[in-house]
């Protein structure tokens, strides 16, 4: 009779164990989803701005010939985009990407005409548009990132991380010079 209820009582415990395992992995299984959800999110955007961009620079070449490094620095960010790979090749592309769009943005300030074009000021508009919500976009990845990769690194659930090769994932990082402040002059040149 001890040993049925020593047997019971180890069994008893073995299931309570498998099962909290069980709820960790679940748990870490839907972090990793959701911070996959959320790039993919991203992605989405970053798929419609990159479809925008060559309407943009084709308004955009027709006023600014002698630009042409400006417009050659987004077409070839651009490239690099369609071109990356890994998340972490993709966040520097997009990182490229984004500060060309605002050296573009720059210049155009230096061209009236095309500022005060319909199809400029539209694509403009839809380009910024897009850009607020890739940055909405961004918090929500890096939220569930972060809680992700907190999830893996705390005890116990490292034990159960590590058995099924659950691996740090990368936040999203903005280019260093965008930290610095932005310097605003309203002097002609």
């Amino acid at each position: 009779m001890t040993a049925i209820i020593v047997l019971g009582v180890i069994g008893l415990l073995l299931a309570v164990v498998i099962i909290y395992i069980i709820m960790i992995y679940n748990g870490l299984i839907r972090l990793k989803n959701e911070t996959d959800k959320s790039w993919s999110n991203i992605d989405v955007l970053l798929k419609q701005r990159f479809d925008e961009l060559p309407k943009l620079i084709k308004v955009c070449e027709g006023y600014m010939q002698h630009e042409k490094n400006t417009l050659e620095a987004v077409i070839k960010a651009r490239s690099m985009v369609g071109e990356a790979r890994t998340e972490g090749d993709q966040l520097n592309a997009q990182n490229m990407l984004t500060d060309t769009l605002k050296s573009l943005f720059a210049v155009t300030e230096r061209y009236p005409d095309l500022k005060a074009d319909a199809i400029f000021s539209s694509l403009s508009n839809r380009i910024s548009e897009l850009e607020d919500q890739i940055a909405d976009r961004r918090e929500f990845f890096n939220e569930y990132t972060n809680l992700y990769n907190i999830r893996i690194a705390q005890f116990p659930d490292v034990l159960v991380a590590t058995k099924f090769n659950f691996t740090q994932k990368t936040l999203w990082e903005i280019n260093p010079a965008h930290r610095e402040d932005v310097n605003i002059s309203f002097s002609q040149s």
